[in-house]
């Protein structure tokens, strides 16, 4: 069996990070599996993925992911594999209409994501998506509430879409050791309480509010801020603003993000929606308490096992936080939940589910 999996780039997304931790595992099992990424830009998740001596990676150059004419650099790779796994717009359009326009006969596969898609608000861009998918064999689904709205949106019947969840690596997560917090070089101070948000800085995610949590939040929480993206300039400089340049750390992009999380007192993903964020799994496993927006997508993750907060309301996080660190009882009994709720994520699960989908596609 072949199958080519197909993403924009090996930037640091969600996605990007479930390519990286789980196609050495489809190889260990037997599995001939390569990756396509319509831009090499060299991001760290790209270059892990290059040095792998087992993994094939190719790139088709470093133009803008937009560019129309990557459709017929597909097009010679179709008839090279049994299956094509694609992630994420626009691979999503380029990948249909190259099998489209050159009549291959290779199955396609779609993950989505996320369970918003702006498209759908026009009505010419819903009769294009509608099309565009149609081309895909099978369409997964990360959450029941992901394949709904896709269901509902594209009018598809049932036997399209199957719900695989997103997994983690949870020994790479358990066996990662914190960093003394000399090793960080941030000049933090010595009874420091760390926050953490790892995520790109770009629309849903919400850095802003975690940041502005620290006016109502004693002088030595600090908070450590894991990512790029466009956004990340104006959260500069709304630190800037708010006059918490010594409190705030922006770490950038980061290979070490597990010993960055058990090395943090209270870990937090801010967002206006998820799709199934590896993220948050990663942060429910880590042994320490997890605190997301209680929006769509994180809701069915954390919901009993973390602790919520109303979308974009920092006054609240700050309370949550004062009482995680004053209140141990509460503090262990969050962390055990999480390690429970994280359990459900394993990254072998999800594995074994992709390859039976594949062997049935097969028949």
């Amino acid at each position: 069996m072949k199958v080519l999996q197909v993403i924009n780039s090996m930037a640091t997304g969600g996605a990007e990070k479930l390519l990286l931790d789980t196609i050495p595992k489809y190889i260990e099992k037997g599995i001939v599996m390569d990756i396509l990424v319509l831009n090499g830009t060299k991001y760290p998740f790209y270059n892990e993925l290059k040095n792998n001596p087992s993994i094939r990676l190719i790139s088709l150059g470093n133009s803008s992911v937009y560019n129309p004419f990557l459709i017929f650099k597909i097009i010679k790779y179709l008839k090279k594999y049994d299956f094509i796994h694609v992630h994420l717009f626009p691979s999503l359009y380029w990948v249909a209409l190259a099998k489209w326009i050159s009549f291959s006969k290779v199955k396609l596969i779609y993950t989505e994501h996320s369970t918003s898609n702006r498209r759908m608000k026009h009505w010419i861009l819903k009769i294009i998506d509608r099309f565009i998918y149609s081309k895909y064999n099978k369409i997964i689904g990360i959450t029941d509430n992901v394949k709904s709205q896709l269901k509902k949106q594209l009018q598809f019947s049932d036997d399209k879409f199957i719900i695989i969840e997103n997994g983690i690596d949870l020994t790479k997560i358990e066996e990662s050791i914190k960093y003394d917090l000399p090793e960080l070089n941030l000049n933090l101070p010595v009874d420091v309480k760390l926050l953490i948000q790892v995520s790109s800085f770009q629309f849903p995610k919400d850095q802003k509010t975690v940041i502005k949590s620290l006016q109502h939040l004693p002088q030595n929480v600090h908070l450590l801020l894991v990512g790029q993206g466009v956004m990340l300039d104006q959260n500069k400089k709304l630190v800037e603003e708010l006059q918490l340049k010594d409190r705030v750390h922006f770490l950038g992009i980061r290979m070490d993000v597990a010993r960055l999380l058990k090395t943090s007192d209270i870990l937090i993903l801010s967002s206006q929606y998820e799709g199934l964020s590896l993220s948050s799994i990663e942060a429910l496993a880590s042994g320490k308490p997890f605190v997301a927006s209680d929006v769509p997508g994180l809701k069915e993750i954390v919901s009993e096992a973390g602790v919520m907060f109303p979308f974009q309301d920092d006054k609240k996080l700050a309370e949550i936080c004062v009482e995680l660190m004053t209140n141990k009882n509460k503090y262990d009994t969050i962390v055990s939940n999480c390690i429970l709720r994280s359990k459900q994520y394993d990254i072998t699960v999800m594995i074994d589910k992709h390859i039976n989908l594949y062997k049935s596609l097969l028949k």
